[in-house]
């Protein structure tokens, strides 16, 4: 190599750049450790509905540890997203000494289980929470099996929308361990529609509901407590749950 003034010339010129390159970081480590830089204020970028600055203080007390550089913004945005009512939450500097914070909050749909402390969210996701006000417009309740949220959303805004022309509202969507789906509306009256089926889906059982509620109101004479859509070729009716009414003759409910 001693030979070689050419590839003498490259090796001092590459230890030369590591040289510079090595004193560049420790002159950014350096400073950044200084207290150069200090952070001067935390600004959440929107107005929030149901996070309070409370909250989010205690959050961040202990974790804004260091100046500009250095404070750790993956610590901050994981200790961010552990409050109940965020769903997602940025974090970014905003020289010369400021971060701003950016936090997506759960947007309430449906509260889920009965006196459980949990809610749905817009995605269809469970959140536990406590609504600081009572929404405007009574929230359906979804009482079901664990991790079947964003279904049976799903399930209830369809409903929601079948049932539109009737002027009747779903209240409580109830779906079984075994899977079979029931609607309570918003005048107490129970529909049962079984379960899923690939020659009788749920949602053709509730339009034939919607199809046949004159009937259901003819044949009961008076509001039934329960209309059970689950036979193939008709529906059965329980008034004040002491009396049956078929509507028509079936071999059996599904």
């Amino acid at each position: 190599m001693w030979n070689k003034p050419q590839l003498m010339t490259a090796v001092s010129d590459l230890l030369l750049v590591a040289a510079v390159a090595a004193l560049l970081v420790a002159g950014v480590v350096w400073g950044a450790r200084l207290p150069l830089f200090p952070l001067r204020e935390v600004v959440v970028t929107h107005e929030l509905r149901e996070v309070r600055r409370g909250e989010l203080e205690r959050s961040l007390a202990g974790r804004l540890r260091g100046n500009f550089f250095s404070v750790n913004l993956d610590a901050l945005r994981q200790s961010l997203e552990k409050l109940p009512w965020v769903r997602r939450a940025e974090v970014r500097r905003q020289w010369p000494s400021r971060i701003e914070v950016s936090l997506e909050e759960h947007v309430p749909v449906a509260f889920w289980g009965q006196a459980t402390g949990h809610l749905v969210n817009s995605y269809g996701e469970v959140f536990p929470a406590v609504m600081s006000v009572q929404p405007s417009a009574p929230m359906p309740v979804l009482l079901g099996p664990p991790g079947l949220a964003p279904e049976m959303l799903a399930y209830y805004q369809q409903a929601e929308e079948i049932l539109r022309p009737l002027g009747r509202i779903p209240r409580v969507l109830n779906v079984s361990p075994r899977l079979a789906v029931q609607f309570r509306l918003d005048d107490g009256m129970i529909v049962e529609l079984g379960r899923q089926q690939a020659k009788a889906p749920v949602r053709q059982r509730l339009e034939r509901f919607v199809e046949y509620y004159p009937s259901v109101l003819t044949a009961a004479r008076q509001r039934p407590g329960v209309v059970d859509m689950r036979y193939p070729n008709g529906f059965a009716l329980r008034v004040n749950a002491l009396a049956a009414v078929t509507a028509t003759e079936s071999k059996g409910k599904p």
